[in-house]
């Protein structure tokens, strides 16, 4: 049944009788919860609980978890394929696939994840789906041969399929681990205030550090031949084990930090007024974005108002998003947004140029090394010690990451964001260049802590100006008066798109840095060339990055 302006008009009674009629029917309680939060109005503005530090730390274990089997990929990734026979000319391609279908498809999922109705929350059940793909991911390239061998009896099929099962987890499991950062982030976002993201993003960089360097001190651990070892099969099924154990536990407790408050998906204003509110839940964000209360009904109005909104409508109200609208939106997206995404760019780009190629230069310039050597030569087992060593290198970056973190929060107050950000480029630009300058094993390795800086500050900084971005929007849409342009576009997927940048990194590093290599030679270009772009990065993140006073 279809309702008109005079079945309103005629239907219901006047505002302050709606109240008391909600007072009689029993929901007085809940009545009395939205006033205490919202200061004695429950149709006022409502600011969120402060959260406790030890959930703000429950909600950044997945990041832990998450880069505990980062670490263990990148240990372990490269000595699977090659024990299962990939071609080197298939290499690039497995490099390349997730980061593209990343690029593309992250704006969608963040999309997705702003205008989800599911009873347990916005984000919750991305983040669960894609924890869950995470796993099948490492499942299938840690032990997707040992379980080919078992299925198929043809040597000559094994290897094949060995490949494809291998290559299909690596892809699964850097496509969701590259994905789940978004919801986390907007999750964050979501259900704290303003001071509680800045902890919570801060805490997220600290255990993203930490868990770099757990994942790299357990790999370097001889697992082959331990009792786990022999019982298991293989150090790949026990790294398996332990990373699928750490992360499902990180998951869990992050899962289970804060609750959100579900999105209603009420199409009309009909069902809205119809539908008395229930209280936002504990830990929510503004209930009136992201609870029962929806985006202009801040205050009570009385019908005559409700007739003119019904007729000239200035409610935002996110309606599914197909592809079209989701380009027109990414692409007219504010310009502070967009110069925002260029510098998370061009941060990464520099960040990733020298992390992939770390462990190769250490072997090969540091160590003076040769890969293509024979096996038991001198040459490639002087390169192996220094692969191993770059690995140390990388253990040290991920440790000065979780301690520069936690120094952010006492440099914020004097620096600022500006500052912190060029300091994370300057600092990161300086460090590659004498790297590539002075290749030696003491100094190249004490430098490595400065990656770590660049590390905690593309992890921290540009979500902290995402939430800054989002605060100066709500208060300028609360002195409006609660209305505000709908412009389709949410925290899940302003993340998404700044987190999007990181795949674009990956297809710029993956394509252009082999023929530069090829080109020059040596991998010694390699730390130059993250050296020049980082120090573009500070003059970009210094005069076209907006900073909100």
């Amino acid at each position: 049944m279809t309702l008109t302006k005079q079945d309103f008009s005629g239907g219901l009674p006047p505002p302050s009788e709606l109240g008391i009629a909600g007072m009689d029917s029993g929901r007085g309680k809940e009545k009395a919860v939205l006033e205490s939060l919202a200061g004695g109005d429950p149709f006022g503005s409502v600011e969120p609980v402060k959260n406790p530090t030890g959930r703000l730390i429950m909600h950044s274990m997945a990041m832990l978890g998450r880069e505990f089997c980062y670490a263990v990929e990148a240990a372990f990734v490269t000595p699977v394929l090659l024990s299962v026979g990939l071609p080197k000319s298939l290499y690039s391609l497995v490099w390349l696939i997730s980061p593209i279908l990343g690029f593309v498809l992250q704006p969608v999922v963040g999309s997705a994840s702003d205008r989800c109705t599911s009873g347990w929350g916005k984000r919750r059940p991305y983040i669960l789906a894609l924890g869950i793909m995470m796993l099948l991911g490492m499942a299938l390239y840690l032990n997707g041969d040992m379980v080919i061998s078992a299925l198929i009896p043809e040597r000559g099929k094994q290897r094949t399929w060995a490949i494809v099962i291998t290559m299909l987890g690596v892809v699964l499991f850097d496509f969701a681990a590259d994905f789940i950062d978004g919801p986390i982030k907007a999750y964050l976002f979501d259900v704290c205030s303003h001071q509680d993201k800045e902890k919570g993003l801060h805490y997220h960089a600290l255990l993203t550090g930490l868990g770099g360097a757990l994942g790299y001190l357990t790999g370097a651990m001889d697992w082959g031949h331990s009792v786990l070892g022999r019982f298991l099969g293989s150090e790949f099924q026990v790294m398996f084990v332990i990373a699928a154990l750490v992360f499902l536990i990180c998951l869990t407790v992050h899962l289970c930090s804060i609750p959100e408050a579900p999105l209603r998906d009420d199409s009309t204003e009909t069902k809205l007024l119809l539908k008395e509110d229930g209280p936002s839940q504990y830990g929510s964000i503004e209930s009136v974005n992201n609870g029962y209360l929806k985006p202009g009904y801040a205050e009570k109005k009385t019908l005559s108002e409700l007739e003119k909104s019904s007729e000239t409508p200035q409610i935002q109200v996110q309606t599914r998003m197909t592809m079209k609208c989701l380009l027109k939106a990414l692409l007219s997206m504010p310009s502070h947004y967009r110069c925002l995404c260029i510098s998370h760019l061009i941060g990464w780009t520099a960040f990733l140029s020298n992390m992939l190629f770390f462990t190769d230069f250490m072997g090969q310039i540091v160590y003076h090394g040769n890969p293509y050597a024979p096996h038991n030569s001198t040459a490639y087992l002087t390169y192996e010690r220094g692969v191993e060593i770059g690995c140390w290198g990388m253990c040290i970056n991920a440790i000065s990451s979780s301690l520069y973190s936690y120094l952010q929060k006492a440099l914020l107050p004097y620096i600022g964001l500006k500052g912190l950000y060029f300091i994370g480029y300057l600092l990161f630009g300086i460090g590659t260049g004498f790297i590539g300058l002075f290749p030696k094993v003491y100094s190249t390795l004490a430098l490595c802590s400065l990656f770590g800086v660049m590390s905690s500050t593309l992890y921290t900084v540009p979500f902290n100006l995402i939430a800054e971005y989002h605060r100066e929007e709500e208060s300028q849409k609360e002195q409006n008066g609660g209305e505000a342009e709908a412009i389709g576009r949410g925290k899940g997927i302003d993340c998404a798109a700044l987190t999007c940048m990181v795949q674009l990194a990956q297809i710029i590093v993956g394509v252009g840095l082999g023929f530069l290599v090829s080109a020059a030679g040596s991998v010694i270009v390699v730390v130059i060339c993250a050296s020049a772009v980082a120090l573009t990065g500070c003059c970009f993140v210094a005069f076209f990055v907006r900073y909100v006073d």
